[in-house]
């Protein structure tokens, strides 16, 4: 069962609201201009309901099969996500759709996203090849806002009666028509932390007469190295990677204050709990050495995106049919990048695949884009794992 004849001719509209979407990038939950093209065009697909503003910005089409359910079969409604929103970067591709937005662009390929979303909704709709329903969900602030979450308080799983649901992202580096895809935990838990050091600053001369902030904050940085090497289980994987540290104005004079800024990944909730405990009592006891009183503020981010086993076999399976066995990594190595569909594999059973990019600029890069060829593919899996699923 390869990619869908009807994608292939829809390629060309799906193409068009891709590059018009990353000409016009919108950040967290300002999406406003891209949820608008999203509900306008799930109307005009003839989705049965759309409803916008769930999530504040986030967008959802039902579209009902025309198929009856088998006899005693229970008639299911499948989640399909694609996130709508970019990144606050200064694109540099220098393409004739690039960003029209200072300071905004499409960096990790959610303008690719929504537009696969919107070519299977457009198909599905004309279809309805299926028994039961399908909500397809276009969801705000992906990057950092926890759009996935504002939807489900907001009712998402329970106003559209939503059994299970899926969600797909690419990934540069990996060919295009191939996927890859893992049970159990994929893609790690996102937690922050940022430290204010007070000391005693002075005269660089006189170092015995200050407590030297910038001196604690190289202790901490270091003694926080070893809460991976010597706390974390070597056989799990953990990371704590201080990116800011920020002191002084001068040469000659120590500071009375230093900050520094980080994130902390993990693959399972125990290790995220020691990883966070370890901190704090690395945190106090670097404060009792040295004679800084040192605030930690850290905050917890996107949980563990973990893969339900039923859901994920199913996912590459469908895969596999699209793309050809050999195609489809059903063991993939788990990434420690965090993701807020997270939030959804909690709420509801379901998974999370990566489509192939091709060799292109990573994610999160200013030269990035999201690769067309792509689309056939992706927009085929989200058809076959309707059809598959909800067959009658």
């Amino acid at each position: 069962m390869p990619i869908v004849n009807r994608v292939a001719d829809l390629q060309a509209d799906i193409v068009a609201w891709r590059r018009d979407i990353h000409a016009n990038p919108e950040l967290l939950y300002e999406v406003h201009r891209t949820a608008g093209l999203v509900a306008e065009q799930l109307k005009a697909f003839g989705c049965d309901e759309v409803v916008t503003g769930i999530g504040r910005t986030g967008v959802v089409g039902i579209i009902k099969g025309r198929k009856p359910a088998a006899e005693g079969q229970e008639v299911k409604t499948l989640g399909l996500r694609a996130d709508m929103d970019a990144l606050p970067l200064e694109e540099i591709t220098g393409l004739p759709y690039r960003s029209q937005n200072p300071g905004k662009m499409h960096a990790c390929g959610h303008d690719g996203h929504t537009a696969m979303l919107l070519g299977a909704a457009r198909y599905l709709a004309e279809t309805r090849n299926f028994a039961g329903s399908v909500a397809v969900i276009f969801q705000p602030a992906e990057e950092g806002g926890a759009g996935a979450q504002a939807m489900i308080r907001d009712g998402l799983m329970d106003r559209f009666a939503i059994d299970q649901v899926y969600g797909m992202h690419n990934s540069p580096g990996l060919a295009v028509g191939k996927f890859a895809i893992k049970p159990g935990p994929y893609m790690a838990s996102g937690d922050r932390l940022n430290i204010t050091i007070e000391g005693r600053g002075g005269h660089a001369s006189q170092p015995n007469k200050t407590i030297d902030p910038v001196v604690v904050g190289a202790q901490l940085v270091m003694a926080l190295q070893t809460i991976v090497s010597r706390s974390v289980d070597p056989l799990e994987a953990a990371v704590i990677s201080i990116c800011q540290f920020h002191a002084g104005s001068a040469n000659n004079i120590i500071p009375n204050t230093a900050k520094l800024g980080g994130t902390i990944r993990t693959l399972r909730p125990k290790v995220r709990e020691l990883v966070g405990k370890r901190i704090k009592e690395v945190v106090d006891g670097v404060a009792a050495l040295t004679g800084a009183t040192i605030h930690l503020d850290y905050a917890r981010g996107y949980p563990v995106l973990v893969n339900h086993d039923a859901q994920t076999a199913i996912a590459a399976k469908v895969a596999a049919d699209v793309a050809g066995d050999s195609n489809v990594n059903a063991n993939a190595v788990p990434m420690l990048g965090a993701e807020d569909f997270a939030y959804m594999l909690e709420a509801k059973p379901g998974a999370f695949i990566f489509i192939g990019n091709g060799n292109t600029a990573g994610l999160h890069n200013p030269a990035y884009d999201f690769n067309d060829e792509a689309i056939v593919f992706g927009t085929s899996y989200w058809i076959r794992l309707v059809e598959t699923q909800l067959a009658a």
